[in-house]
């Protein structure tokens, strides 16, 4: 074989490096979007007495944004921002109590597409998650106040896993615009509880090495550029 067939053989194998290059960079899309997430938590609670209850399942609050690079059309990373309000309500010594706690959370997720521009559009997607505390509330459902005895103390910040699956639809000719509809989960890793407080001899800790775990479903609009 002389030294043009070579010369070819590298001439043909650039122009395709180029192209898949090329192909790749241009199937490179960005997304942005809003969605809806009504959440259910699951944490255990500590009793007046030192036991310990698992709260009856409240359905809370939930919506966020989302900004994802699609770097082919089977696989991409996005980060969202969400804001959740999750609830336990549980009865001790015949009272109703709740606890109300407030978190934005941050997600970086991979995720797997079956097709991110096809008309439909199945996915999973799984990654770490870091939580920030921004608000608590314990509610005595018999006095109308806070029970001055329990003690709801909460460390700023939380760990978790998410994942989830879902499938969008292309709302337009182009399947840029896209309705998605799906589910996600957190798993929390970390005791979201915090002891550090000196209490009075009759206060008591409400959360106690509680690993917080929440459920969503979601609704959202998002859109390819």
């Amino acid at each position: 074989m002389n030294k043009s067939f070579y010369s070819k053989f590298a001439g043909m194998v650039c122009i395709g490096f180029l192209a898949l290059s090329t192909s790749t960079l241009f199937a490179q899309k960005g997304e942005v979007g809003f969605r809806y997430m009504p959440t259910v938590s699951v944490f255990d609670i500590q009793t007046s007495t030192g036991g310990t209850v698992r709260g009856e399942v409240k359905l809370g609050f939930g919506a966020g944004m989302l900004l994802a690079l699609n770097i082919s059309d089977h696989f991409g990373i996005q980060g969202e921002v969400i804001y959740n309000e999750v609830s336990q309500r549980y009865v001790e010594q015949d009272i109703e109590k709740r606890i109300d706690l407030k978190y934005v959370n941050i997600p970086l997720l991979f995720s797997l597409n079956s097709g991110k521009t096809k008309p439909v559009n199945f996915n999973v997607v799984a990654g770490p998650q870091i939580g920030l505390s921004v608000g608590t509330q314990l509610f005595d459902g018999n006095s109308n106040g806070n029970d001055s005895r329990a003690v709801l103390s909460v460390k700023k910040g939380d760990l978790g896993v998410a994942y989830g699956a879902g499938v969008s639809f292309g709302l337009t000719a182009s399947q840029n615009f896209r309705l998605g509809l799906g589910f996600r989960g957190v798993l929390g890793l970390l005791d979201i509880s915090d002891n550090s407080r000196t209490l009075e001899t009759d206060q008591y800790y409400i959360l106690d090495r509680s690993k917080l775990n929440t459920y969503s479903g979601y609704l959202g609009l998002s859109f390819l550029f």
